[in-house]
């Protein structure tokens, strides 16, 4: 395995495991506090995520951004990462075999960090890391525990912008991780 996040991020930008890598403009590994207690995990990077190497840069990550603001968090207390770490075209869902490619460089990241709570952002990610028939707009916002980790679905940033009526839904789950981050982290808030 990787002995540190350096080497895993380094062997991962050359990976080749799956198709997206011929279509790719930059791997997007992860960005964040690289001991951080809470770890946010979307489905995988889109067109400017793509472009600038990092994960949650374009509309859903501002909105994410300002969402994290509000309940006191800030991108340089957390880690950010995705599924699939290359763009699939046009911004569809990673396929089932991309995800499957990619998922040991995400589960080295999760050794690596060792947070206390994984977030999931959106169906995609839910489903590969909590369950595979989560249903996110019914069990966003609940809590399970896995291999001594809570985990939670989110409604994916994407998704608000999409559909703004469900911003207070999703805005009452980070509430709900907010609180949660109070109880058990030591060093995020």
């Amino acid at each position: 395995m990787y002995t540190s996040l350096n080497e895993l991020e380094e062997q991962c930008r050359q990976c080749k495991r799956c198709g997206l890598a011929e279509t790719r403009t930059n791997v997007v590994v992860g960005v964040g506090r690289r001991d951080a207690e809470v770890m946010f995990i979307g489905e995988g990077p889109g067109e400017q995520e793509d472009l600038s190497g990092v994960p949650f840069v374009g509309r859903a990550g501002q909105l994410f951004d300002k969402m994290l603001a509000a309940v006191g968090l800030s991108r340089d207390m957390v880690y950010i990462a995705n599924i699939v770490k290359c763009r699939p075209p046009h911004n569809r869902d990673p396929l089932p075999e991309e995800q499957d490619a990619c998922i040991e460089w995400l589960r080295g990241q999760v050794k690596l960090i060792s947070p206390k709570i994984i977030v999931c952002l959106g169906r995609i990610a839910g489903m590969k890391l909590i369950k595979p028939d989560l249903k996110i707009t019914r069990e966003h916002g609940t809590w399970t525990e896995k291999s001594g980790i809570l985990m939670m679905p989110m409604l994916h940033p994407a998704a608000l912008l999409r559909n703004p009526a469900q911003k207070p839904e999703a805005f009452n789950d980070f509430l709900i991780l907010r609180d949660k981050i109070n109880e058990i982290c030591e060093h995020t808030m």
